[in-house]
């Protein structure tokens, strides 16, 4: 294993331990919390905000004195910023269909991994629906697959060729 594979394993160990450990300790892995803050109308648990703005804080500042500046990551791979700023009906509709998964299920991707230790049935069909759903957007996105209400992608996005 070459100097470059270990330091990216190791970095992505450490954060991945990071966002993880954050998860389970502001309880964003419990779905009830999440439809709480979710549900403005009702009962709502504004305390996720604070999780929310507590990473923005942290991340912020690293972002605009550390990452910005560097063209490499730590591990020696290019940044790749995306030069697509276009609203279009692809992101509104993904938009909508990740909202109101999230506001269904209570999860969304990162939360639901961190609470695949837990081994419950309603996690591990949350993780395959989404693994389905995953690879649908990829076909969708390559121009293979119909979507409901917005049928095929008409221009194949490079990116995921």
């Amino acid at each position: 294993m070459s100097k470059k594979d270990f330091l990216k394993i190791l970095v992505s160990m450490i954060a991945g331990t990071l966002f993880g450990l954050g998860m389970i300790i502001s309880d964003m892995v419990n779905p009830t919390k999440v439809i709480g803050f979710l549900d403005i109308t009702g009962n709502w648990d504004p305390s996720l905000a604070f999780v929310m703005g507590g990473a923005l804080a942290v991340f912020t500042p690293i972002y605009h004195l550390v990452i910005k500046k560097r063209n490499t990551a730590i591990n020696g791979d290019t940044f790749s910023w995306t030069s697509n700023t276009q609203i279009d009906s692809t992101l509104i509709w993904g938009a909508i269909i990740f909202g109101a998964g999230w506001g269904l299920a209570g999860f969304c991707p990162g939360p639901a991994i961190t609470s695949l230790g837990s081994g419950t049935n309603i996690i591990l069909a949350f993780i395959l629906s989404m693994l389905v759903g995953m690879v649908h957007a990829k076909q969708y996105l390559l121009g293979r697959f119909p979507l409901p209400f917005v049928g095929y992608r008409k221009n194949v996005c490079p990116i995921t060729k």
